[in-house]
This record gives C-alpha cells, structure tokens and sequence, in this order.
C-alpha cells in the first residue's frame, strides 16, 4: 500500500529544495569536491557512477534517473575538518569552526520504462578556514606592527566557499541494457575572505581585496552520463561535466585571477559495478577533476608574483587530481545492508604553494568511510554513513624565508531518510 501520496510528495520535494538552498555548508575532501553524493555512494568510498539505488543521479551520472525509479531521498552530513598551520619560529595555529551541517537532496521519478526524471540538490566547497586574529605578537611583522594574524593583516584570517547546485535531470533508456541522460547544472557560490590587508601592495584592486562580506556569482553547465548493463551482474557508467563559466566575484575582483573570475573545473568519471554474489556487490570509480585550467586556483602562488586580481594573476596553485573509489555492499538481510569503502587521490598543493594555501588547505589524499541502511518499512529506510580522513601534510617556504606547514584531518558522519514506492 502507498503510504505516501504523489500529492503529499510533491509538496514535500518543492518545500525541501527551498530548504536545502540557503544553507549548504563548506567541505573539502577531493580538493574541494566532496568524496561522494548520497549517504549510501559515501558509506562506499564515492564510489556511484554504475549504480542504481539512490536518487543522487545529477550528482553522479545522470544516466541512472531511467534506473533508479520512484524515491526520494533527504539527507544531512556534520563535517568535522581540523586545519592547522605551522610556521617555523611561530608554532602551530589552529583554525576554529570545525563542525559543519551539508545538507543534500535527491527525487527520481520513473515515467515509463524508457524514461525517468529526477532532481538533485548538493553542495561543494571547502575553502573554509578561521585562523585567530592573535597568532603573531607584537612588532613580530615588522618594528611597530601590532599584534596580527599568520599573513601579518588585522583581525581573523580565512576564507569561506559555498557551493550550491540544482540539477534536474532526464534519462532515457535507448534499449533494454543502456540509458543516457542529461543534468543541466544551476549553480550558485558565495565566498569572502577576511585578513588579507598585508597584500593590498600586490593587488589590482586593493578595495576589492579582503574583508568584503560575502559575494555571490551564478553560472549554468550541464552534465552528461552513460550507463549501461553488460551482463546480468555488471554494469558500466560514465559522466562528463565540462568547465562552467562562473560570473565574477567583484567584491573579491583584487584577489582572484581575471578580476574575480573562480570558476567551477571540468571533471568526468567511469565506473563499474559488480553482483559477485545476490547478497554483495562492488564498485569502483575513477574521477578526474581538472583544477589546472582554472586561473584562480591554478596559477602560481610561490612569491606571489605577479598581480592579484590581473588577468593572469596569481593563484593557488592547485594541479588536477585523480581519484580512485572502491566500495563494497553487503545485504546482510532483508532489513539490514552494510557498506565500507576507500577513496584515494591525489593531493592538488604542491609545497612550493603551501604558504598561500593556509587560506585553503585541501591535502586530503585518503578517505576510508563506512555505511549501512536499515529499512523501516517495505517503502522506507535509514542510511547512515561515516568517513575518516588520515591528516595529511604539505611544507613549503613563506616570503620571510621560512617554512609553513599545513595540515588537515577529517570526520563525517551522516544520516539520511528515504521513501521508495
């Protein structure tokens, strides 16, 4: 019996879109992708792209919207980074706000046997620092300076990236064992960034350097998927989201490369999924995510050479990554699954890029993460997941001619309701 009427879910699903807008958190696993969509892809490492039970399919390959069928899925992850820096003849400072909520969202709807639609709500992020305003003493940044933060300005130093993005998706089943599908990308970032005043020499636009609030830009891309089933127990998966044109960030037009250009980098990913038995199956994924093309993440940083904010100014220097995700699932019993899995990828900081990247340390390689759902009724279930990321390191030189060191270690634990009918 349905349990949940259409009517009842429609009106739900046009209430928590409004919801999950205007507060999704900063993350940063991936460099600042997030290592999975969907509690049940991140209690298996990420791993996504050829299966079928969830309702994240704008998030990991369109294609899946003619598989998945009707369900809804709501979900919420507390992120708990710890990011710290160390400066030689300094010590260690540590950034606070370390607990963050991410929401996510996800609906599919089977039209027919060739055709389903969906809609995906989920989040990037992860520039997300906090440094104390107290971290060097006075006079420590000169003779006279006053007491000041790690880059030697007033008050707290960070910076703070929120991305949003809305994909409504469609699918269509071209046979019985292949679908294509298509997920236009409605994006919306905010960023600010507080502390910087020992830069306004190196910058285009000194007034739109730092301590500027928060500035919001849009853009629109789109993203494409295969996926197909190759045999009873293996399927395959691809998806392709080329760059997307984000519009300037004028508040921030004298730190950002281009006069605040920070757009969103192309990435793609192939998947596979295996049934080695009817109780366990395994996948893996492969993703890369293509930072280098990027001026404002990309370009160099070391001495900040060049301009803030000019057409080819400096940046974070961040190189593209891979990233490998294996994950397994295990019906334990009718009521109960498990899952475990490992994601490992590159780190996208070199040390020559250290110091500048205090603001934004994602050296995140390794990620092990677990999961499980448990069904509440035959059209209703609980998926929980959980991640830990090992701390990791990257040491450089600073422009006093000493070493920085940045650091990050990571937890998640998430909880998400689902309705299926």
């Amino acid at each position: 019996m349905n349990t949940f009427p259409k009517t009842t879910r429609m009106r739900q699903l046009a209430v928590l879109i409004l919801l999950a807008a205007p507060v999704t958190a900063a993350l940063a696993t991936d460099g600042y992708f997030s290592h999975g969509y969907g509690m049940k892809s991140k209690g298996m490492g990420g791993a996504a792209v050829a299966l079928t039970d969830n309702a994240f399919a704008g998030a990991n390959n369109p294609a899946i919207a003619a598989w998945a069928g009707d369900r809804m899925e709501l979900g919420v992850d507390v992120f708990m980074p710890e990011r710290s820096m160390e400066r030689s003849g300094l010590g260690v400072t540590k950034s606070d706000s370390n607990t963050f909520y991410i929401p996510e969202f996800g609906y599919n709807k089977k039209v027919n046997e060739q055709l389903g639609l969906g809609i995906t709500v989920y989040g990037n992020g992860g520039m997300n620092t906090d440094y104390p305003s107290n971290s060097i003493p006075a006079n420590g940044c000169g003779a006279g300076a006053p007491v000041s933060n790690v880059f030697c300005g007033s008050g707290r130093l960070g910076v703070d990236l929120q991305q949003l993005i809305i994909a409504p998706t469609i699918a269509y089943k071209f046979n019985a064992n292949h679908s294509i599908g298509m997920s236009p990308l409605l994006v919306q970032q905010i960023f600010k960034v507080d502390g910087l005043q020992a830069f306004a020499g190196m910058s285009s636009s000194p007034q739109n350097l730092t301590n500027n609030g928060y500035d919001s830009s849009n853009g629109f891309g789109m993203r494409l998927g295969y996926l197909g089933k190759v045999s009873d127990r293996v399927m395959i998966g691809a998806s392709y989201a080329p760059r997307i044109t984000m519009s300037k960030l004028g508040k921030y037009a004298g730190l950002f490369a281009e006069q605040g250009g920070l757009d969103i980098p192309e990435n793609y990913a192939v998947g596979l999924s295996a049934q080695a038995t009817p109780e366990l199956t395994l996948a893996l994924d492969y993703q890369h995510i293509a930072y280098s093309a990027v001026r404002s993440i990309a370009n160099p940083s070391a001495g900040l050479g060049g301009t803030l904010g000019a057409s080819n100014g400096p940046g974070f220097a961040w190189k593209d990554i891979n990233v490998v995700k294996l994950g397994v699932q295990w019906a334990l019993s009718p009521s109960v699954t498990l899952r475990g899995g490992i994601n490992i990828g590159d780190n996208p900081i070199p040390s020559s890029a250290a110091s500048f990247n205090t603001l934004a340390p994602g050296v995140i390689t390794t990620h092990y993460t677990a999961g499980l759902s448990y069904a509440l009724s035959p059209t209703t279930d609980l998926t929980a997941s959980y991640m830990v990321a090992p701390s990791n390191s990257v040491s450089g030189p600073n422009q006093g001619g000493g070493t920085d060191t940045i650091k990050m270690n990571q937890q998640s634990l998430g909880l998400q309701f689902g309705w299926h009918w």
